[in-house]
C-alpha cells in the first residue's frame, strides 16, 4: 500500500495492507489506521502498536512505514490532568 507516496507493509509477513478499514480502536471505531498514522479518528487515542491482518503479528506502528528514516521515539505516559 502507499499512502501519501509512503510504502507501507507489516515488517514481519510484508503483507501490504489495501487501504480498508481493518483496524478497531478501543472506542469501537474502524477505521484504516495508516490514514491517521495510527491516531482513531473518533477518541485520539494513539496506537504505538499495529496488529497484522494477515499474520497476526503486533509491531510498532513506525515499523510499518517502509521508506521512512529509522528514528527512536519514545512515549511517555501521562496523567490525565484533574479538573
Amino acid at each position: 500500500m502507499t499512502n501519501n507516496g509512503e510504502k507501507i507493509r507489516c515488517p514481519k509477513c510484508e503483507w501490504e495492507p489495501d487501504g480498508k478499514a481493518y483496524w478497531q480502536c478501543h472506542c469501537g471505531c474502524r477505521w484504516n489506521t495508516f490514514d491517521t498514522y495510527g491516531q482513531c479518528p473518533s477518541c485520539r487515542y494513539v496506537h504505538i502498536h499495529t496488529q497484522c491482518i494477515e499474520c497476526s503479528e503486533w509491531s510498532p506502528h513506525a515499523a510499518w512505514y517502509v521508506d521512512l528514516p529509522k528514528l527512536k521515539i519514545t512515549f511517555v505516559q501521562t496523567e490525565k490532568a484533574e479538573g
